[in-house]
């Protein structure tokens, strides 16, 4: 039986601001875009990091549900800040959402992300 590469869309949050699916999966595997602090009808939210990281892992829930996983399903995860100093507000609020789950992570600082946001993070997990 051949595996297919299926999109995954959901109105739980922001539509995709290019051309691009919200996640797609291939047999048992998530992959999502990387999400930002967009709400669903795509306004950017109000705040400094901690808002914005809290919107990005309220999104990437809402990803993750529609692809049939979930957090404690995460195998990796990519982390963009604008600003390496704001690691320890982000691993903070990081954590919160993994508990004892520690997916395999990559953080890395970017010069620039859409829309000027402060973060992006993008996960691979199974259903």
């Amino acid at each position: 039986m051949t595996k297919s590469i299926d999109m995954v869309s959901t109105t739980s949050a922001p539509q995709a601001i290019g051309p691009y699916s919200q996640a797609v999966t291939f047999g048992e595997l998530v992959l999502t875009s990387g999400q930002i602090p967009l709400t669903s009808d795509g306004s950017l939210v109000e705040g400094g990091i901690e808002e914005q990281t809290h919107q990005v892992f309220h999104n990437l829930k809402a990803v993750l549900e529609a692809a049939g996983s979930s957090f404690d399903r995460v195998l990796k995860a990519t982390v963009f800040l604008k600003d390496m100093q704001q690691f320890a507000q982000v691993n903070a609020i990081y954590e919160t959402y993994f508990g004892s789950h520690k997916p395999a992570r990559s953080t890395v600082e970017v010069a620039r992300l859409p829309k000027d946001v402060f973060v992006e993070i993008e996960l691979i997990a199974t259903k």
